[in-house]
């Protein structure tokens, strides 16, 4: 096992270390340990601006990406599309650029009975029908349940509804999800 040495250093440097080290790792020594092998793995001196180099690095990183990006579209230009090109007029088919279709507003497009209904949203007049009864209906069983609630006000804890319906009814309001 290693002996411990001793460094100077003065109180509020050695009380902020102590947060520090909080933070990293259970001891001081793995702390400070850690904190050289960061410095020595990625070559940065603690006497340098640390913000300078990463904005360094950044901008080296930004213009290599712009690089690579100018040569695929190179590629792209000059290698890919006449390949292609020659490769099917070797084949018997012509090359075209895709062609853009002409868009066409709605007002001056005729529509179909069932594309303009869905265009509008238009429910035919049993459908809505049909959807209207079976509204009416689910209100008269909703208000046929509220009417059927009853407060209660125990002597001990907070006051609560209570529902007076048969099991059968229970039963079929689970049965209408």
């Amino acid at each position: 096992m290693d002996g411990f040495a001793t460094i100077r250093l003065h109180r509020r440097t050695v009380k902020r270390f102590r947060k520090f080290s909080k933070k990293i790792t259970k001891s001081y020594s793995d702390t400070m340990e850690t904190i050289m092998d960061f410095f020595e793995w990625h070559g940065i001196s603690p006497s340098s601006r640390f913000p300078k180099q990463i904005n360094e690095d950044g901008d080296k990183t930004r213009k290599r990406i712009n690089a690579l990006i100018a040569i695929i579209r190179d590629i792209e230009k000059r290698q890919t599309k006449p390949t292609t090109a020659m490769l099917l007029s070797l084949f018997g088919e012509v090359y075209k650029e895709e062609e853009k279709p002409v868009k066409v507003a709605w007002k001056d497009r005729k529509l179909t009975r069932k594309e303009w209904m869905k265009r509008e949203q238009v429910v035919p007049k049993i459908d809505y029908s049909n959807l209207d009864q079976e509204y009416q209906s689910s209100i008269k069983k909703l208000k046929r349940i509220v009417d059927n609630f009853e407060k209660v006000n125990p002597k001990f804890g907070k006051p609560y509804y209570k529902i007076q319906i048969s099991e059968l009814e229970l039963e079929n309001l689970k049965s209408l999800r």
